[in-house]
């Protein structure tokens, strides 16, 4: 049988445009020979589609979409992902379904057992839990077909030692039963650096197990902050990798199901370096973001160093230097190199760019307040009012001329609230917002392999605000190199602060940086969403209480 890994980008919520899409890819696919095509999770609804499901019309509209798509199904066959009604009356009213398309009918589904409500996700939220398991004939073939988190049930990196399964059932040991041919997995998992390998091995692990071949199809893309790398799978009934679609591009493979075992390793897309990943992630996620939004032109501040000089870099890379703007707001604790960086940088990446001076609204603002502020000293109050000045003027100029504000932020900054509310944590979007500082400076010389695009001085001067005279990051942050580890740790490995001293981190450098990621909780729920790229990001899949009075 030969089976067509569809590998697309849907829109959540645009029925229409998806299920253009989905048509599209099975005519293709009909024409060159295909028996099955397999598109992802949720496909004709777009992942995750949240609070769209509680709408009747979105669900009418999803239904028609379904029967439209299977019309297409004459030749062929399809495997989509969409929501389907649950007409017990008693549990959620939906589940999420894979659906067999052929002969222009609906002509089996298939709904998800495991439903994860961890991190990112929330569907028990809407659906309910299947909990019977068959398998779906095709071809003289019995297809275990399965829906992404169904084939999680072990998953190391969210368990405590000793724990040895999230869930109560596997929905593979129960199908092994009914002795499938092969697996096929829909999936819409998002992308985790730090996350692929294991991903991988979870497939590895049960087609080695179940000595069954396994297909996953994922969805590519991004969708407000979440992206998706695509990077499907076909592996061979030993747990051998046999092929991998590209990551963060729509892809589409035929194999056949007789032949999985000899498919040559060029069909084995390679996985990039964490530095190539997270670049052709955050591009991913701003492209797909200005599109799926209608949005064409975006707006930044340019301060000569290094994380705006990467944010205009990536947002030339995802949408053109065209569309992009900078603008250079310098003070009076502003340094030559800040501007002549900037400029540089603006002029290499051949991005318009403007420059607005605010000492003039900087005074005004210390006149307005002096009366009030008689007799006290300075401290972040002076600081921060020039952060908001140059936020102010850039919603301006973006109100004016129709830009979107790309926020500069990093998440070291964010992790510790080394930034100004309203002020330079402004923006729509956070390109690097899940991205720590040392991996920004290795984001930059990857961008630099080819040629300079970000002045070498924007790299090695020491990072500073320039919100006081001679000011420097570390005038308020433990060194980077230091203070990421410790981050790290603490947020993304979830490790309470005696481990990390234990772990050969200074007793007083760990307390203070875990005091300031608590006490900033309420900055980062009112930060702009950024894009995710890493296992445990700021936003949705990070709930804290904000009065919390709990140190993890």
């Amino acid at each position: 049988m030969k089976i067509t890994l569809a590998q697309i980008n849907p829109h959540p919520g645009n029925i229409s445009y998806n299920c253009q899409k989905i048509c599209d890819a099975i005519r293709k696919a009909a024409s060159e020979g295909s028996d099955l095509v397999v598109f992802p999770e949720l496909s004709v609804t777009g992942y995750p589609p949240m609070d769209l499901l509680e709408s009747q019309k979105f669900l009418k509209l999803t239904e028609e979409a379904v029967n439209i798509i299977a019309v297409e199904c004459q030749s062929i066959a399809a495997i989509v992902g969409a929501p389907t009604r649950n007409n017990n009356p008693k549990g959620k009213r939906l589940y999420n379904s894979a659906l067999f398309l052929a002969d222009g009918k609906v002509t089996d589904i298939i709904s998800k057992a495991l439903l994860p409500t961890y991190d990112v996700f929330d569907e028990y939220r809407y659906f309910e839990p299947c909990d019977t398991f068959r398998t779906v004939s095709y071809k003289d073939r019995k297809i275990a077909l399965t829906i992404c988190e169904d084939l999680w049930d072990e998953q190391p990196f969210n368990h405590k030692k000793g724990d040895v399964s999230l869930y109560r059932i596997s929905p593979m040991e129960e199908l092994s039963h009914l002795n499938p041919d092969l697996v096929i997995n829909i999936s819409a998992a998002p992308f985790a650096h730090n996350r692929l390998a294991v991903k991988e091995e979870i497939f590895k692990s049960k087609a080695a197990r179940y000595r069954k071949p396994v297909i996953m199809v994922n969805q590519t893309g991004a969708n407000t902050d979440l992206v998706f790398d695509g990077a499907s799978l076909v592996i061979d009934n030993q747990g051998n990798i046999k092929a991998r679609l590209p990551f963060f591009t729509e892809a589409s493979l035929t194999i056949c199901t007789d032949e999985i075992e000899s498919i040559q390793k060029s069909e084995i897309s390679p996985v990039p370096g964490k530095a190539e990943l997270i670049h052709d992630a955050v591009i991913t996620g701003l492209r797909d973001y200005l599109l799926k939004t209608g949005q064409k032109k975006v707006l930044l501040g340019l301060s000569g160093g290094i994380d705006s000089a990467v944010c205009a870099a990536l947002a030339v890379r995802a949408i053109g230097s065209e569309n992009v703007t900078g603008l250079m707001m310098p003070s009076r604790y502003s340094s030559e190199h800040s501007f002549s960086d900037a400029v540089r940088l603006a002029e290499n990446l051949g991005i318009k760019w403007e420059k607005i001076e605010i000492e003039k609204p900087h005074l005004g603002f210390e006149e307005a307040l002096k009366p009030l502020f008689e007799g006290t000293t300075g401290d972040t109050t002076e600081e921060n009012i020039q952060a908001r000045i140059r936020a102010v003027l850039l919603m301006a100029y973006s109100n004016k001329f129709g830009y979107l504000v790309l926020n500069t932020s990093n998440k070291s900054e964010a992790a510790t609230g080394y930034g100004t509310l309203y002020g330079d944590m402004a923006g729509a979007i956070s390109p690097l917002g899940d991205i720590y500082k040392t991996d920004v400076y290795r984001i930059a010389r990857y961008i630099n392999n080819d040629k300079e695009i970000i002045p070498e001085n924007s790299i090695t001067k020491p990072p500073s605000a320039e919100l006081k005279a001679g000011q420097k990051d570390t005038d308020t942050l433990p060194p980077y190199e230091i203070l990421d580890e410790i981050l790290f740790r603490y947020i993304e490995l979830l490790r309470d602060p005696q481990t990390i001293i234990e772990e050969g981190f200074g007793e007083e450098t760990v307390k203070r940086v875990v005091k300031m990621v608590n006490s900033n909780e309420y900055k980062r729920y009112q930060a702009p969403p950024s894009v995710r790229v890493s296992s445990k990001a700021f936003g949705s899949g990070r709930r804290i209480p904000l009065i919390s009075g709990f140190t993890f």
